[in-house]
């Protein structure tokens, strides 16, 4: 699926084109894009493509750090984009004095919860789950059993990212990422002996189904005992070297998929571990970010980061740049998503001025307000403000009270609400 690169030729005429590429900026951008043999030909224009691309890789093979991993080794290149965007996540999802994201502390729970929630769900659905995102928060929100294979993966995954910021502080062994991936797959892969097992074959290829084209062959089942304990040293242990969190993170999310060491859910057993770092390592905002979100609608470029790097030498480069734009991206989605709430808040302020009326049953009656087809039930609000059920139960009651719901009995023990038909008659004489 992608073209190879010419060899790498370390003659003497590299040097004096790169310095003269170096001072002309056409080496940096390059660089910072982190950009494979398949884009950088284009940009040659008073030399060769071939050129070009030797004064690119020379630049790189100069200024690379190494790993390894069993018996492979892997290298990258820190770039000024890469440490720009670092200092940037630094300063604002790091840190113990709090962010300048504006989360205000009573609300921390709640967008947590709702972060948990989407990151489940883009997560799943990159591996094939097929539901929709509101039937998905509506199942978890009201703690629904799931009903087929997709909705299992989702609320898996929720569970998961539970499981994991309850220990974020922890170290992680082997036996934890079997049992990560035993969460991870519960009732949703074809041999049910294989949840929360390595693989003891090697059967396993990561494979594009569109030509039926093997793109990615992993090691042999008899190294992932090496890859696994030096992956959960490397993931445990400062280096003699410092490598910055972040990086490590993204190299931790690139390796589980390399190394590929089940038969199933490697991506999100990657994914799951990436969070566990991050949030072991400080990065508190993480908690807040649905990173799958993006790589889901960057699904093509998340790929082929995983071939550029593997094509090119195990160069991590092309995988650790995607992975901080996506965080860059994702760190933006969560300023709008925030923004976008704190005005929902600001709006529902009206409802506060009726009488008996209070903050969460305000954001109900904004809700309902806004959209009239919308069925409350106590287990959804339960979720959506992280309240008791007798709390829940009691506002939403008071609201029938008010005239504002009416109530639909489900069975003896449960009941919906609804929009009631008086609802805009009893608003317009309560804010009069």
């Amino acid at each position: 699926m992608i073209e190879l690169a010419p060899i790498f030729n370390n003659n003497s005429d590299v040097i004096p084109l790169m310095v003269r590429l170096q001072s002309q900026g056409v080496i940096k951008n390059i660089q910072d894009d982190y950009l494979y043999w398949d884009k950088v030909k284009y940009k040659a224009k008073d030399c060769t493509p071939e050129e070009l691309w030797n004064a690119v890789k020379f630049f790189r093979h100069l200024r690379s750090t190494e790993l390894r991993f069993g018996n492979y080794r892997f290298n990258y290149l820190i770039t000024d984009y890469m440490q720009r965007a670092l200092h940037q996540f630094d300063l604002h999802i790091g840190g113990n004095l709090g962010s300048n994201v504006g989360i205000a502390e009573t609300d921390k729970t709640k967008f947590m919860i709702s972060s948990i929630m989407e990151e489940a769900i883009s997560s799943s659905q990159m591996e094939g789950a097929s539901t929709t995102r509101k039937k998905a928060k509506e199942m978890i929100q009201q703690e629904k059993k799931p009903r087929n294979k997709s909705e299992q993966m989702i609320m898996n995954n929720y569970i998961t990212m539970k499981h994991i910021i309850q220990l974020k502080s922890d170290e992680i062994s082997p036996e934890k990422i079997l049992y990560l991936h035993k969460l991870i797959t519960n009732g949703t892969l074809d041999d049910i002996e294989d949840e929360g097992m390595f693989r003891n074959n090697n059967d396993v290829h990561v494979v594009n189904h569109v030509k039926s084209e093997i793109v990615h062959t992993p090691p042999s089942h008899e190294e992932l005992n090496d890859l696994i304990k030096d992956l959960c040293d490397f993931f445990n242990n400062d280096n003699q070297n410092f490598i910055h969190p972040i990086i490590k993170g993204c190299i931790i999310h690139f390796m589980i998929g390399w190394i590929h060491p089940f038969s199933d859910g490697n991506g999100r057993t990657a994914r799951a571990l990436f969070y566990w770092y991050m949030l072991k390592r400080g990065y508190w905002l993480t908690e807040y970010l649905s990173i799958s979100r993006i790589i889901k609608d960057t699904k093509a470029q998340y790929e082929k980061a995983y071939l550029y790097s593997e094509v090119d030498g195990n160069d991590l480069g092309y995988f650790i740049t995607y992975h901080i734009k996506t965080m860059e991206k994702a760190y933006a989605a969560l300023k709008e998503y925030i923004g976008r709430k704190q005005r929902e808040v600001i709006q529902a302020a009206k409802f506060l001025k009726i009488p008996s009326v209070n903050e969460r049953m305000a954001q109900i009656l904004k809700v309902i307000n806004d959209d009239s087809d919308r069925v409350l039930n106590i287990k959804g609000i339960e979720s959506r403000f992280n309240v008791s059920n007798f709390t829940a139960r009691t506002d939403l009651k008071a609201l029938v009270k008010l005239g504002f719901l009416e109530v639909i009995q489900v069975n003896k023990k449960k009941q919906n609400f609804i929009k009631s038909d008086n609802f805009d008659r009893v608003l317009k004489k309560n804010l009069q």
